[in-house]
C-alpha cells in the first residue's frame, strides 16, 4: 500500500477540504519536494468560488518552499535534503511559445471542455500546480521537469522571505517590467494586495520616481509606502482619475498597473494614462472586459495594453532571490498570518474574507 500524505483538495465550488492522498511516485525528470511552507493565493480563492474551473479532487496551491525528498534519476545538479523553491508556473520550456520568447506559455493555451472534468475553456499556459496537476497545499509536491524548475534557496533567507518568489513577487515584478518604466516615470498601481504591493516595489527598483498606490484599505496603503509608493490614494475618499490628472499637471501617468482583475480598476487604469502610455494588466478576470471608447481614444491614443503570466523557471527564481539576498527588498512583512496545514480550511475562510488585516498566510505542514 502506498505511503499517504495530507493535502487540501478542491471538492466543489465553496469547498476546499483536507484529504489523504498517496505520496506521488517520482519519475526520472521529477523531484519530490517536502513542503515546509506554502501559502494561499487570490487565484486559489477564484478556484474555491468556482470562478476558475479545476478537476474535483485536485490538490490546490502553487507556491512551494521546501526540501528535496527524492530526485528523479535524470535530474542533475541537486541533492536530496537541499532547500528549494519552484515557480508557480513550471513549464518544460519545450513548447513553441516558450522557445519563441514567452517561457511561461507552455503547450496549449486553451483546454477543451471535459479534459479536466471542467466545462468550457480555460487558460493553462505553463501553470500546472493546482491547475492541471496536484499542487502545493500538501505535505509533498511532485515538481515536474525539475532540472528546469528547481531553484536552491540562498543561505540566510528564511521560508517567509522567499515565499513570495514563486508567484506574488514574480507576477508583481513582471507587471512593472511590462509597464515600460523609465527613469523618472510616474506609475499608478491599482490595488495594493500582495501582487500590487510587489508591482509597487518593482516600479521603484526600475526607476520610477512618482509611484501612486491606489486601494480602498488604508492599512495596505501604509504598507505600499514602505515598499516604494510616494503617494497613496484611497478610492473611497477621492476620484482617483481626477486626482492622478491633477498630480501630473493634466499629462496623465506614463504607466498604470492593474493588479486586481475588475472592470472598474481596468477602466480606471486606462483613463489615467497619458497618450502613448502603457497599461500593464495583471488581474485574473472572471468575466468579459469592455474597453470604453473615450478612455481608449477610439483606438487613436497610441496606448499599449500588455498582459502577463507569472514567469517561472529556475533562472527567474534565482534572480528574484538575489534581490532579497542583496537586501533590496524584504517581503517577509507581507506574511501576516501562519496556520498549520491541518487548519487550512480556517485559513481559507480568513483569507477569502480578508479579515484581520491579512495579506498572505504562511501554511506550515
Amino acid at each position: 500500500m502506498p505511503a499517504m500524505m495530507t493535502a487540501a483538495v478542491f471538492v466543489e465550488p465553496g469547498r476546499i477540504e483536507l484529504a489523504d492522498k498517496p505520496i506521488p511516485a517520482v519519475g526520472p525528470n521529477d523531484a519530490l519536494v517536502r513542503i515546509t511552507t506554502t501559502t494561499i493565493c487570490g487565484t486559489d480563492v477564484h478556484i474555491l468560488k468556482g470562478e476558475y474551473p479545476v478537476a474535483k479532487g485536485l490538490t490546490v496551491g502553487h507556491e512551494p518552499v521546501g526540501v528535496i525528498e527524492k530526485l528523479g534519476s535524470a535530474v542533475q545538479g541537486y541533492v536530496e535534503g537541499q532547500r528549494v523553491i519552484a515557480g508557480a508556473i513550471c513549464p518544460n520550456f519545450n513548447s513553441y511559445a516558450a522557445q519563441d520568447g514567452a517561457p511561461s506559455q507552455d503547450g496549449s493555451y486553451l483546454v477543451a471542455s471535459g479534459r479536466c472534468g471542467c466545462h468550457g475553456y480555460k487558460a493553462t499556459a505553463g501553470w500546472r500546480f493546482g491547475n492541471l496537476i496536484d499542487g502545493t497545499q500538501a505535505e509533498y509536491v511532485l515538481v515536474p521537469d525539475a532540472q528546469a524548475n528547481l531553484a536552491p534557496i540562498p543561505d540566510g533567507l528564511t521560508d517567509e522571505q522567499v515565499l513570495m518568489c514563486p508567484d506574488i513577487m514574480s507576477t508583481g515584478f513582471k507587471g512593472a517590467e511590462n509597464a515600460n518604466i523609465r527613469l523618472g516615470d510616474t506609475v499608478v498601481v491599482f490595488a495594493q494586495g500582495p501582487i500590487g504591493l510587489c508591482a509597487t516595489a518593482g516600479a521603484r527598483l526600475l526607476g520610477a520616481t512618482t509611484i501612486i498606490g491606489v486601494d480602498g484599505n488604508d492599512h495596505r496603503l501604509e504598507i505600499a509606502k514602505k515598499l516604494g509608493a510616494d503617494i497613496t490614494l484611497n478610492f473611497n475618499k477621492c476620484d482617483v482619475v481626477s486626482e492622478v490628472m491633477k498630480l501630473t499637471g493634466g499629462r496623465g501617468a506614463d504607466s498604470a498597473i492593474e493588479a486586481l482583475g475588475l472592470q472598474s480598476t481596468f477602466e480606471s487604469a486606462l483613463r489615467v494614462l497619458k497618450p502613448g502610455g502603457t497599461l500593464s494588466s495583471l488581474g485574473v478576470y472572471s468575466s468579459d472586459l469592455k474597453i470604453p471608447l473615450d478612455a481608449f481614444a477610439a483606438g487613436l491614443g497610441d496606448h499599449r495594453i500588455v498582459t502577463a503570466l507569472c514567469p517561472g523557471g529556475k533562472e527567474r527564481m534565482r534572480r528574484l532571490m538575489n534581490v532579497l539576498a542583496a537586501n533590496r527588498l524584504d517581503l517577509g512583512l507581507l506574511v501576516t498570518h501562519q496556520y498549520k496545514l491541518a487548519d487550512i480550511v480556517d485559513a481559507y475562510d480568513l483569507f477569502s474574507h480578508q479579515r484581520d488585516g491579512v495579506l498572505k498566510v504562511a501554511i506550515k505542514p
